[in-house]
């Protein structure tokens, strides 16, 4: 069979109990099989991520790191995302609770800061379905139950040949348990030290393995409260800074769409807060950060099942299914308004039909611009539900000679339903005041029943669909002097499909945002891959064992048409302490469906810009049909080191270089605006190709606004180093586990359309997340016979901020400093069958920091812990 045996599985077990309660590369891996080579050699053959060749060790020539079920339990992480955002050699923008504006409620990882479109997350070596709202590209997390992971194993190296597009920055491996016998129920439940953002999580595991096969059911119940920006000092109000450089000053800010209205006419700027106007001034800006989130709510089912069943000595029939329910929401300050058609100012004294409060300041007949906060309305209610189906069926046998096959099916389904309440159908309303019937400048205009009828919620409708019809074909070929040449090939068939329908007043670009287009599209794609494992050196001196791996995959996309990408990677193990690694590869991205067909769409983004005091600007994304692949050549180089003079102890180091050829992205919103708008709001640099493309320009109420669609554009390169130090011992006792990951950033350049390349090392940004220069995670473990307990520190360099890289004295926080998270948490088994853990994570409540430039919250939330202080508790029942 081609199944794990008991005995291939106590192995592997072995081996991964040597791991560390965090992440663990190969490198102790390596120490382990090797001491343990006589056994290995007696089991079948085990599949690692990132190959397709079954091996007797878990070594291959590409850097695997694995997160086990302990480590995550000791987190407290109720979604795997908890706990992989926080690995060193993840950056960028990765979507979680603390994402309030624009989340959808997503939870992403994004390996090495190149986007979580370009990380390949597969579940149990197979493709998960994206999933989401609207036509969904990436992999949504919560859809994937954290109590029946088994392990994650995290690829660091573009895997392209084995396993298709996506797998550029690495892949991300989620194995679920699948021999799992008994019954298991966990219990949890958290909350903030300021007594908010509460989450319990209940769940249960039973299994049963027979005679001729397992079956294994889980459930998974959490959920999740909120807290808002306005209970935390660090975000209870949109900070400001105003004052020349070196007398800079901060400020409770906020948006010049103000509660009252905001007028602004051809020499006038007023303010009708308190219901009376007057000149316009910092303090008539409305809070917008008292009605937001600072940590989003959720509730969602898990449910999932796995089995297996001999149909005869030779052939197992294998199945899995998963289904997932979210509930999430997301909520803002009351929508902002303001008028896009021109609204002449037309007093009663002069005729017409509006109030003459407005006359010391406006002329009858003047053309104003318009804005207003709708407080009167309440504020801006997102909600998402969010259903998510997979199956896989299959088969998989063994040939009389040993060879292994499988055949399976994948299908996945996401469907969904977004809403947003309290909006305004301006277009109506704009009618209304060039009809005179609405007078936009009297304060009642806005209340109660005269506003009621233009009042809607926002109704989108979206979801995507994968198929995939796979085969694969492994086993040994031949018998080579340094060992058996190993061989792996398989057909793949997929096909994608995916729609957005946006509300039909939004559609129509009737409400006070611009209008919204459908997504909708499909393709398809054959695939054709071989892998071989050779065997080249063994037994000599400084050659114990030389292996060569070499893969290659053929794949034909309707959309765009066919190519080819290959991978060599090489394991030089030079004693029973020393082996080195290296590997040359290729990698593509094919673009999504919504890449390729996604209706244009505004998106508001923060900048900073000397034209103009809003700190947020109008956006307008979408997709092109006309996009191709993207390309990427990769390198990796390293060691492994496991002194046999120290039992225990393993180093490892790994070197990645990645570039990114025809990259398919949109320019960061900062250096747009900056690039084609001065200080005075002129356009500048009109020759080049970006600010054409641009069509940059600034209205009425001082907003920016500009086109930035995704291209192939220019250039990503990235490298670094990855850094591991683990040991595990006995002293005082006790057992002892301690692992060190630190992750270096050489390099993170993008180039634009002109060839223009844009740093993005040890900064730290307004809409892409973070590249920190240093990230490293400490942990360490003692346990006992019936407790253990685990200190974790996490370290995140200090980072310049990208908005003031021009000019670092016209901010009053160019820059933020280092930072270190503590974290605690310990468990004990109360009996055989009762174990009962907790744990605090930030033992020292650090707050997030300010920035010149920042994200959401006065801080980045993709990168930094928003909520403080938080406890967690944990009751398991297992029998």
């Amino acid at each position: 069979m081609s199944s794990v045996t008991l005995t291939a599985k106590a192995i592997r077990r072995s081996l991964l109990a040597v791991a560390t309660t965090s992440v663990v590369t190969t490198g102790l891996f390596a120490s382990a099989a090797v001491s343990a080579e006589e056994q290995v050699q007696k089991v079948e053959r085990i599949e690692v991520t990132g190959s397709r060749i079954k091996r007797a060790d878990m070594e291959t020539a590409s850097p695997v790191s694995v997160i086990d079920a302990s480590a995550i339990i000791s987190s407290g992480a109720t979604s795997i995302d908890d706990i992989l955002q926080q690995m060193t050699s993840t950056g960028g923008a990765m979507t979680n609770a603390a994402v309030n504006n624009g989340s959808g409620g997503d939870a992403s990882i994004n390996l090495r800061g190149l986007g979580s479109n370009r990380t390949l997350v597969l579940v149990n070596g197979r493709r998960m379905i994206a999933s989401g709202t609207g036509a969904a590209s990436t992999v949504d997390l919560n859809t994937i139950p954290v109590s029946i992971i088994q392990r994650v194993e995290i690829l660091k190296d573009g895997a392209s040949a084995i396993y298709g597009t996506d797998a550029i920055a690495g892949v991300v491996n989620i194995i679920l348990k699948r021999d799992f016998d008994g019954f298991e129920m966990n219990v949890q439940t958290g909350m903030s030290g300021q007594g908010d953002a509460d989450e319990t999580s209940l769940d249960f595991t039973m299994g049963n393995t027979f005679d001729k096969g397992n079956v294994v059911i889980n459930a998974q119940y959490t959920n999740r409260g909120d807290a808002s920006q306005a209970d935390r000092d660090f975000s209870d109000c949109p900070i400001s800074e105003k004052g020349d450089p070196g007398s800079i000053e901060l400020y409770c800010g906020g948006s010049s769409y103000s509660e009252g209205g905001h007028i602004w006419g051809e020499t006038a700027s007023l303010s009708g807060l308190g219901g009376e106007y007057h000149e316009f001034t910092d303090e008539d800006k409305y809070n917008y950060a008292k009605d937001s989130y600072l940590s989003t709510p959720m509730e969602r089912i898990n449910l999932s099942f796995s089995g297996s069943y001999e149909l005869s000595d030779s052939i197992l029939f294998f199945s899995e299914a998963m289904y997932s329910k979210r509930w999430s929401s997301q909520q803002m300050a009351p929508q902002p308004i303001w008028n896009s058609d021109v609204w002449t100012y037309e007093p009663e004294s002069a005729g017409g039909f509006m109030t003459d409060d407005l006359l010391p300041w406006i002329a009858a007949g003047e053309e104003v611009s318009y804005g207003r906060r709708m407080v009167e309305s309440g504020t801006r209610d997102f909600s998402q539900n969010v259903d998510t189906v997979r199956i896989v069926l299959g088969l998989e046998g063994e040939f009389d000679n040993g060879w292994t096959w499988d055949a399976s099916y994948n299908k996945g389904k996401n469907d969904s339903v977004d809403t947003l309440a309290n909006l305004h159908n301006l277009g109506s309303i704009s009618d209304a005041v060039l009809e005179g019937t609405f007078d936009p400048f009297l304060q009642s205009s806005w209340e109660g029943d005269s506003i009621e009828p233009y009042i809607y919620t926002e109704v989108n409708s979206g979801g995507s669909e994968l198929d995939i019809f796979a085969a694969t074909l492994s086993g040994d070929i031949v018998d080579l002097p340094a060992g058996v040449l190993g061989f792996a090939a398989g057909i793949e068939h997929r096909e994608e499909s995916a729609y957005y329908t946006p509300d039909s007043l939004t559609a129509q670009g009737l409400a006070n945002d611009p209008r919204v287009e459908a997504t909708a599209g499909s393709f398809q794609v054959d695939e054709v891959y071989a892998e071989l494992a050779i065997p080249l050196l063994s037994d000599l001196p400084f050659a114990q064992q030389v292996d060569l791996s070499a893969a290659m995959r053929y794949f034909d996309y309707n959309t765009f048409g066919d190519d080819t990408t290959w991978k060599l990677g090489l394991t030089w193990r030079m004693t029973d302490d020393l082996m080195f690694r290296g590997g040359l590869s290729t990698a593509f991205r094919a673009p999504t469906v919504n890449e390729l067909y996604g209706g244009a769409s505004p998106s508001f983004d923060y900048i900073v810009h000397p034209a103009t005091d809003q700190d947020q600007a109008e956006v307008t994304v979408g997709g092109n049909d006309l996009l191709t692949p993207e390309e990427a050549d990769i390198t990796t180089l390293g060691f492994v080191y496991s002194p046999s003079f120290v039992e225990g102890l393993s180093l490892t180091v790994d070197y990645y270089d990645i570039e990114i050829s025809n990259t398919i992205t949109a320019v960061d919103s900062n250096y747009v605006a900056n690039q084609c708008m001065d200080a005075n709001g002129a356009k500048i640099n009109a020759d080049t190709a970006l600010c054409q493309a641009a069509n940059i320009e600034i209205d009425g109420s001082g907003r920016i606004s500009f086109d930035n669609g995704l291209q192939n554009i220019g250039e990503t390169n990235t490298s670094g180093y990855d850094i591991n130090i683990a040991y595990v011992f006995d002293a005082a006792g006790l057992s002892w586990k301690a692992n060190l990951d630190t992750t270096l950033l050489s390099e993170y350049e993008e180039f634009d359309q002109d060839g223009t390349a844009v740093d993005y090392r040890g900064f730290i940004t307004g809409n892409a997340g973070s590249f920190a220069k240093i990230k490293t995670n400490l942990d360490l473990t003692a346990s006992g016979d019936d407790w253990s307990a685990t200190y974790e520190v996490r370290y995140i360099d200090g980072m310049d901020s990208f908005a003031c890289e021009d000019d670092p004295s016209a901010c009053y926080a160019p820059s933020v400093d280092s930072i270190v998270y503590h974290d605690l948490s310990g468990s004990y088994d109360l009996t055989e069958t009762v174990r009962l853990s907790g744990g605090v994570n930030n033992i020292f409540d650090k707050e997030p920091p300010y920035y010149t430039g920042n994200l959401d919250s006065n801080t980045d939330p993709y990168t930094y812990d928003v909520l403080g202080r938080y406890f967690f508790v944990r009751a398991s029942v297992k029998f």
